[in-house]
């Protein structure tokens, strides 16, 4: 192998691992002197309540990707978990938001049976479900969007502690989790593995079904919480919205922030990095006048990148 490709093969490591924190501090930098009032103390509680749905969302999909498996459905599992709490908040906020978080985990679990048992393609099983998830969703609220007026249910969305948003908190809380989980946890090391090689783990006798059903089931249950925060947050339950195209904004973070779509990996704070970096494009383009389309085109745009640079490493 010649200096020049060793060279390139090592630059090309060097920005999977640690590209999405030069990209946000970049990012920063740029709106710190072009934007105006960006170092202001509202406009950074805005963006960090903005990334924290896609942050949680991600942090799942995150789980799953590791294990070589996408998850189409998150966004449709925001919606349903949206759907419910109206039906359920008369009998306590508490009681809505575990209902909510109740039916991400069947989803998850739904989704997480037709890829383990039933040898179903991830992309197949779980874009069912986005599907007919979101259809689920519109039946339950009879296609309509209901106002919310619950104080305590409210408080999540709008609430802070010592000045940190609420929503932040439970994404932060969650980050540390799905850290822990991944770094220090038997389940952590053999998701790591079966997304390394699956017929391998099943060799060495590894609970490989029971790890990807694991992986799904946690993420349905982010997604839920996402939708329980964003509904909050909106003050209403709109299924019709919520969610929409969460899951490319999810897969967007995971794979800038460094988790392969081959599996065998996970990058939690990559991850975290990635949701706050698409935040800040999104936030960038938006106050220098340009439309939402854009930033979706240069999402795309980022996306290629991201899988490029992996690919590239992983070929070599």
């Amino acid at each position: 192998m010649s200096t020049a490709t060793l060279e390139r093969a090592k630059v090309t490591a060097w920005l999977q691992d640690y590209g999405v924190y030069l990209a946000v501090v970049v990012l920063l930098l740029f709106n710190v002197v072009f934007t105006e009032n960006f170092l202001s103390a509202a406009n950074f509680r805005t963006q960090l309540v903005q990334a924290a749905p896609v942050c949680i969302v991600a942090l799942g999909m995150a789980l799953v990707i590791g294990t070589e498996g996408i998850d189409l459905s998150v966004g449709s599992v925001m919606s349903i978990a949206a759907a419910l709490i109206p039906l359920y908040l008369g009998a306590g906020s508490l009681t809505a938001i575990v209902v909510a978080v109740l039916a991400g985990i069947v989803s998850g679990l739904f989704s997480g049976y037709l890829v383990a048992y039933l040898g179903i393609q991830p992309i197949i099983a779980t874009l069912a479900l986005l599907v007919g998830g979101r259809g689920l969703a519109l039946v339950i609220a009879h296609g309509q969007l209901v106002q919310l007026h619950n104080r305590d249910f409210l408080e999540l969305g709008t609430g802070d502690v010592l000045g940190v948003p609420i929503m932040v908190i439970v994404a932060a809380v969650l980050a540390v989790l799905a850290g822990l989980v991944v770094q220090r946890t038997t389940f952590g090391r053999h998701l790591v593995a079966v997304g390394g090689n699956r017929a391998a783990s099943t060799l060495a006798g590894l609970p490989v079904k029971r790890v990807l059903v694991g992986v799904y089931v946690i993420s349905g249950a982010l997604a839920a919480v996402a939708g329980v925060l964003a509904t909050s947050r909106l003050a209403a339950s709109d299924p019709n919205d919520l969610g929409l195209l969460m899951e490319l904004s999810a897969i967007t973070a995971v794979v800038v922030g460094g988790t392969p779509l081959s599996g065998g990996r996970v990058r939690v704070l990559g991850t975290v990095f990635g949701a706050l970096l698409m935040q800040l494009v999104h936030a960038t383009l938006i106050k220098h006048n340009l439309p939402d389309s854009t930033a979706q085109m240069v999402q795309a745009a980022i996306i290629v990148v991201a899988v490029y640079v992996a690919r590239e490493r992983s070929s070599r």
